[in-house]
């Protein structure tokens, strides 16, 4: 699995890193049960804090993508749905970005949804 981060890009490394997971879920470029490459060596190899690396997992884990497991490090987690639930967290993170570019408060990105919702 190939990470990638820009430095110069407004959008936070962990963030970035999460990014990467997440679209690799996605596209079935990983699978369930998978483990992640350990955390303090992706934080090498990609040239940024050992925290940094760690923010991103978090986020996923918060997502119910990966688990953190001791001694094991990060885990896909085995669930049929965790590649749907990424592909629609890209988009939702796409949308993010485009109703920010668009200068959109909270509130009406919200509305905006719960309208396609109805």
């Amino acid at each position: 699995m190939l990470f990638r981060v820009d430095p110069a890009s407004p959008q936070p490394l962990g963030d970035q890193i999460a990014a990467s997971v997440r679209r690799a879920i996605a596209e079935g470029k990983v699978t369930p049960g998978e483990r992640l490459p350990s955390a303090r060596s992706l934080a090498d190899s990609l040239g940024v804090n050992l925290h940094t690396v760690l923010r991103g997992y978090q986020r996923l884990r918060e997502e119910g993508l990966i688990e953190l497991r001791r001694g094991r490090g990060a885990v896909v987690v085995d669930d049929t749905s965790a590649r749907g639930r990424a592909s629609l967290m890209l988009r939702v993170r796409e949308l993010v970005d485009q109703a920010r570019e668009l200068g959109l408060t909270e509130e009406e990105v919200v509305g905006l949804v719960r309208e396609g919702l109805a």
